[in-house]
């Protein structure tokens, strides 16, 4: 299990924050060479996540599980990533607000690991685009007091 971890973690190739308004990054089998990107609506947070599927499958469906999961984990780091620098009433980022209290991590890694897959896309070769979404109400509720 560990392992197959290491192989996702290592497959994700790269992250990107993005927009989720029902557009396609793979055509004709191929991720696109220019990605639009819009990481915040005034509802929603979408982070898009690529992942390589594991080359050493002969099975279409297991090389296609892979590259998803990686896919998965890289959205959800470029989803923290992203949410850390979102700034909070009072004018601090979640990002300090995470170093005063070790709780606020823990919350907000629960929270982007609800997020909904909202769309996945496989290429020719099995690699995967994932687009998650999180509704930013989830942080209001969470006690996250977002600024305006």
């Amino acid at each position: 299990m560990k392992r197959s971890l290491g192989i996702l973690t290592s497959l994700a190739v790269a992250g990107l924050i993005g927009c989720s308004k029902n557009s396609a990054y793979v055509k004709k089998g191929e991720i696109q060479k220019t990605i639009t990107q819009q990481a915040e609506s005034s509802r929603y947070i979408d982070a898009l996540g690529i992942g390589a599927a594991d080359t050493s499958l002969t099975n279409t469906t297991q090389r296609r599980a892979t590259s998803r999961d990686a896919a998965i984990v890289q959205a959800q780091y470029e989803m923290l990533s992203y949410v850390k620098g979102v700034q909070l009433e009072g004018g601090i980022t979640v990002e300090k607000a995470m170093e005063t209290d070790s709780k606020i991590e823990t919350n907000l890694k629960e929270i982007i690991k609800g997020a909904e897959i909202v769309k996945n896309e496989w290429t020719n070769d099995d690699g995967c685009v994932v687009t998650l979404r999180l509704d930013k109400k989830k942080l209001q509720d969470a006690g996250f007091k977002l600024k305006s």
